[in-house]
């Protein structure tokens, strides 16, 4: 499954698109809501390797609004479960995501994303 933590990791590599190629843009997805066991440790050391604005704005792609538009100094226990949901519990399992500069779309079907490029777009 496309896990908005996962998806904040992944840029576009078609040749040639090397500036604005990340984050991808989610498109037409289909989103299921799977629980996961809360572990504060994780998402306190992941957020120093999360692009907050990346994270913010795909989360409201899928829906999610519960984080705040700037990543706060302090980090409290209601902020980490905000977090914890939006990085571990959101799964897109359908749709596509979308590069910004060269719309190039790589299709998300099952859960899992195909970032797989045709030869022509191996850089």
């Amino acid at each position: 499954m496309v896990r908005l933590i996962t998806h904040n990791l992944l840029a576009c590599h078609v040749k040639g698109c090397t500036t604005n190629n990340f984050p991808l843009v989610f498109q037409d997805v289909q989103v299921e809501l799977q629980e996961a066991e809360f572990n504060p440790d994780f998402i306190r050391n992941m957020l120093s390797r999360l692009e907050w604005t990346a994270l913010v704005n795909a989360a409201k792609q899928v829906g999610d609004t519960s984080l705040p538009p700037e990543q706060p100094d302090m980090i409290d226990d209601e902020l980490l479960q905000k977090l914890h949901h939006v990085l571990m519990e959101i799964h897109v399992t359908d749709g596509a995501m979308v590069c910004q500069n060269c719309s190039h779309t790589y299709a998300i079907s099952n859960g899992i994303p195909n970032m797989l490029l045709a030869e022509h777009e191996i850089g």
